[in-house]
């Protein structure tokens, strides 16, 4: 069941135990007057571009010290707030929340862009979900799949987020994720699983020795 807006403000004000907390806070009044079950987060400072022009393909099947790095794939820049920048078409970029966000145990979340942007052309392709424990700036994958360029400035309203509750929930179960923590985007990297490893090789995942 999603949270609806008093519910979620009702959340964001507790000040003990294991919480929801965003900072900085949103205007509570604000959003119990919206009539919205979600809230609005602004875009940070911090952004990662590609480097199409270091490597020719991403090929993640190679061995694993043939794998190009995140230095060799992406630049990571600083946008200060009043400043901005241009996201041009078919351009692609991952920024951060400027808010700092932690879910408890309890809770689970999705975000998803305003279709103020999307109508213009910006897509706001986040990591969709978002697991309970997660704690940091959320990463956004900013893509214009519009024709026109289109400005954009820190500080900017450029996602929203939905909370919902999580049954059953158990705190020694919580998200572990290398990117816990962050407060700047991190390309990251792509790991075969066993399965997938096996596939290419041409061994059926039934004939694996468990």
């Amino acid at each position: 069941m999603i949270l609806n807006r008093d519910q979620v403000a009702q959340r964001l004000r507790k000040r003990s135990g294991d919480r929801l907390i965003i900072t900085p806070v949103p205007l509570l009044k604000n959003l119990e007057k919206s009539g919205s079950a979600s809230v609005d987060l602004r875009l940070g400072c911090w952004f990662v571009a590609c480097r199409p022009s270091r490597v020719g393909v991403l090929d993640v099947y190679r061995k694993a010290k043939q794998v190009p790095n995140e230095a060799k794939l992406a630049k990571l820049f600083y946008v200060p707030f009043g400043a901005d920048f241009y996201l041009h078409p078919g351009m692609f970029l991952l920024g951060v929340t400027l808010e700092w966000v932690k879910l408890p145990a309890d809770l689970a979340a999705y975000v998803i862009g305003r279709s103020s942007w999307g109508r213009h052309g910006l897509i706001i392709a986040t990591a969709t979900g978002v697991h309970p424990g997660f704690t940091g700036c959320l990463t956004l994958e900013l893509s214009n799949v519009g024709e026109i360029p289109i400005k954009v400035m820190p500080g900017t309203e450029i996602c929203q987020v939905f909370f919902h509750r999580v049954e059953g929930d158990d705190p020694e179960f919580l998200d572990k994720s290398h990117f816990i923590g962050k407060r700047r985007p991190e390309l990251g990297s792509i790991k075969l699983d066993d399965v997938a490893t096996e596939l290419a090789r041409g061994i059926h995942p039934r004939n694996r020795t468990l």
